[in-house]
């Protein structure tokens, strides 16, 4: 090891070595500091320099207005809260929603380059994995529907992890017509019975994690009409939707009774669950109805309202795979 010259010891004084005159010094750390003693005159003509730097005054200027900035953003958010109240459980959105402009599923659809993603001399397919003994129903409504305003390339297929599927089921989709070009197409839509726990939807086949669930594959689908709701509405057509699936289709037997109650006082105030234009709530809820044979013994508005949703060609087509 390198060898250090020593230090030495006079009396309470430590001396040290005398350094080289290259170097600047610095306070003798093992002497106690009178009390009279003052800083290095360079610390203090450093300090001073630093108080005379314009860029650090203009810094500290910068941050106070920042701060003062903050505080006057928060003193308007504390009063914009003082201002909101709770809202009451009985709070009616009826109005908001007949306010809402909703938009009419006789319109254009949507941009699918926007919704799916652009792909270059590819065909957008949509392909949903199901299980042939709980059928998806309001997913055929929802293709159906698709099929008057998009060109779509249809197919059913039977994955052998099933032994067999009935002939309605291979034929869901109806007649197809004479099949053109793949390019001619704008999207692809693929049904495979298989014997999965809940229906399964991707649309990027390589890259993406599979949608699970009816609501949410429903969801999903309806996406593709380009509707555009206020937050309200979007709040009511996916309570609906979970309220379907979760409680109505999944629930205990004073669940269903509940959700009934409720569809009916909604239904007493306005065509649809939510509004007066068709939405995937309804949609949703009107198959879990006939899944779950619950349409029976549904009170007198939701009656009327199951029979507007089987006047329409897209529900009695379903209909018929349901006898």
């Amino acid at each position: 090891m390198y060898k250090v010259r020593p230090f030495h010891r006079v009396g309470v004084e430590v001396l040290a070595e005398q350094l080289p005159t290259c170097m600047y010094r610095l306070p003798n750390i093992h002497r106690r500091p009178s009390p009279a003693a003052s800083p290095p005159p360079q610390v203090g003509a450093m300090e001073r320099r630093e108080e005379a730097d314009p860029s650090l005054q203009a810094l500290e200027t910068r941050q106070e207005e920042i701060l003062k900035r903050l505080y006057e953003l928060k003193s308007a958010v504390d009063g914009l809260s003082k201002m909101i109240q709770t809202p009451d459980a009985d709070f009616d959105v009826t109005n908001v929603i007949q306010t809402d402009e909703l938009s009419s599923l006789s319109t254009n659809g949507a941009d699918l380059d926007l919704m799916l993603g652009k792909d270059y001399g590819a065909l957008k397919d949509i392909v949903i994995n199901a299980n042939p003994s709980e059928p998806p129903l309001s997913l055929l409504v929802l293709h159906s529907l698709l099929c008057e305003r998009y060109k779509i390339l249809s197919a059913v297929h039977a994955h052998s992890s099933v032994k067999s599927v009935p002939e309605n089921l291979l034929k869901c989709f109806g007649e197809q017509p004479k099949k053109q070009p793949r390019h001619e197409y704008q999207l692809g839509f693929t049904l495979i019975w298989k014997d999965v726990p809940k229906p399964q939807m991707k649309f990027s086949i390589q890259s993406m994690c599979p949608i699970e669930g009816e609501g949410n594959i429903a969801r999903f689908l309806f996406s593709l009409f380009g509707h555009k709701y206020n937050a309200v509405t979007s709040t009511l057509i996916d309570s609906w939707v979970d309220t379907a699936i979760l409680q109505l289709k999944e629930g205990s037997s004073k669940e269903k009774g509940a959700v009934l109650r409720s569809m009916n006082a909604a239904l007493g105030k306005t065509s649809w669950l939510v509004g007066n234009e068709l939405t995937v709530a309804d949609i949703v809820a009107w198959c879990v109805l006939q899944q779950t044979g619950s349409a029976n013994a549904a009170p007198a508005n939701v009656q009327k309202w199951m029979k507007s949703c089987e006047n329409l060609a897209h529900f009695s087509s379903v209909m018929k795979l349901l006898k």
